[in-house]
C-alpha cells in the first residue's frame, strides 16, 4: 500500500495547519448550516471567538485569517493561498466580507473576532460563532 505526504498532511494557510484548516472548514459548516435552514440572507452581522490555544496563537498562526477566508466559502483543499494577503488587505480596506461569496456585510478582523484564552470545556482549541440579523436579533450560534 503506497502512503502520499497527502494522506500524512493536512495542507492548510499559516505556519500550523492545524491552526488553520479546523477553523476554516468550522467558519464555512457554520455558514452553510445557516443556509440549509433559510436564515443565511437575514444575516447582518457575525461575531468569532477562538478559544484556548487557537487564540493564544491564533493571530501568529492564521487561526484568524482562516476564519475570515472560511466565512468568504473558502475551504482548506481550494483556497488560493497566493491570492491570501490580497484578499485580508482588501477585507481591512473596505471593512466588508462576503460571506460564503455571496452576501456582503460589514466586517473587521479586530473587532469582529475575538481571542479568548481559556478553553471551552470539551475541548482545548474551541470556537464560537453568533450570527445577528438586524435589531441585533440573534439568528444562530454554533
Amino acid at each position: 500500500m503506497a502512503i502520499s505526504v497527502f494522506d500524512l498532511f493536512s495542507v492548510g494557510i499559516g505556519p500550523s495547519s492545524s491552526h488553520t484548516v479546523g477553523p476554516m472548514r468550522a467558519a464555512v459548516r457554520f455558514l452553510e448550516g445557516l443556509r440549509r435552514r433559510g436564515e443565511f440572507d437575514a444575516v447582518t452581522e457575525v461575531k468569532v471567538e477562538l478559544f484556548g490555544s487557537l487564540a493564544a496563537t491564533g493571530r501568529g498562526h492564521g487561526s484568524d485569517k482562516a476564519v475570515v477566508l472560511g466565512l468568504e466559502g473558502e475551504t482548506p483543499e481550494h483556497v488560493d493561498v497566493d491570492g491570501v494577503e490580497d484578499r485580508l488587505a482588501r477585507l481591512q480596506r473596505d471593512g466588508t466580507i462576503r460571506l460564503l461569496g455571496e452576501l456582503e456585510i460589514g466586517f473587521r478582523i479586530d473587532r469582529d473576532i475575538a481571542m479568548r484564552r481559556k478553553s471551552l470545556p470539551g475541548h482545548p482549541n474551541g470556537m464560537r460563532f453568533v450570527a445577528l440579523a438586524d435589531e441585533r436579533e440573534g439568528v444562530e450560534r454554533g
